[in-house]
């Protein structure tokens, strides 16, 4: 792994414990800290980045290993359906709350962020253009605070004991570090494994749509933002720097 990504991972790292930190100690029950224009730019660069550059080169990986069906964009749609499917859930589990929906809650919510934490993690390490990499880096982190800020929230409103607590949030805040980790891994031997980075790029693809769209549901910046065009414009800052990188990638 080359610097830039063990410091991104090690940032990233800090950064999700130290949000998270905050609900664990003061024992906060609603969220109180919000940055919507650096979710608005972090939504864009996701969007930008799942359609004009992991879409476009997963496509033609595949291709390249003789594949005409378009692997891709299903991997993708499968990602990105999931966790509509796992958000959907959690909406109708939170509009009955109850001391075990709560729980189930905490638990749906872990379990969604950490998979999403892991493709991006793993978008992260398999990309080997320097800009690129600084361009994600730079939207994980401007979003991971407020992911693992709330999701620390979420977990402290359940019943489970302190030390379960704790475990759930500790599996999602190693998770992106994980998914470097990993993508580099499979960057480096692609060798013997051709299909595990144009696989990865797509399943990441689809969990950087999702995040750049729906994520939140009725709380989403493309849905409840998006007549407010101060936090628009921040979305297509976003999504026009990952359109511009892609002039040189």
């Amino acid at each position: 792994m080359d610097h830039f990504k063990f410091g991104a991972a090690l940032a990233i790292l800090v950064i999700a414990l130290v949000a998270g930190f905050i609900p664990f100690r003061k024992k906060m029950h609603h969220n109180a800290m919000e940055f919507p224009s650096g979710e608005a730019i972090a939504c864009g660069v996701f969007l930008g980045a799942g359609l004009i550059h992991m879409l476009g080169e997963a496509a033609q990986e595949f291709i390249q290993q003789g594949y005409t069906y378009p692997f891709a964009f299903l991997l993708a749609g499968v990602s990105f359906l999931f966790l509509l499917l796992l958000e959907h859930i959690g909406t109708e589990l939170q509009e009955h709350q109850g001391r075990g929906n709560l729980k189930s809650i905490a638990l749906l919510a872990t379990i969604m962020l950490s998979i999403h934490a892991l493709l991006e993690g793993a978008a992260v390490g398999i990309s080997s253009n320097l800009i690129t990499t600084i361009v994600l880096a730079a939207a994980i982190i401007a979003h991971k605070w407020a992911a693992s800020f709330s999701l620390a929230l979420q977990i402290n409103r359940s019943a489970f004991r302190f030390s379960s607590n704790l475990i759930l949030f500790l599996i999602f805040a190693v998770m992106t570090p994980l998914g470097i980790l990993l993508g580099d891994s499979i960057n480096q031997g692609t060798g013997n494994h051709p299909l595990l980075t144009p696989i990865f790029s797509s399943l990441a693809a689809g969990t950087f749509l999702y995040i750049g769209t729906l994520h939140g549901l009725r709380r989403a910046t493309m849905i409840e933002r998006c007549c407010n065009m101060r936090e628009f414009i921040f979305m297509l800052l976003g999504f026009t720097a990952m359109a511009i990188v892609a002039i040189w990638t």
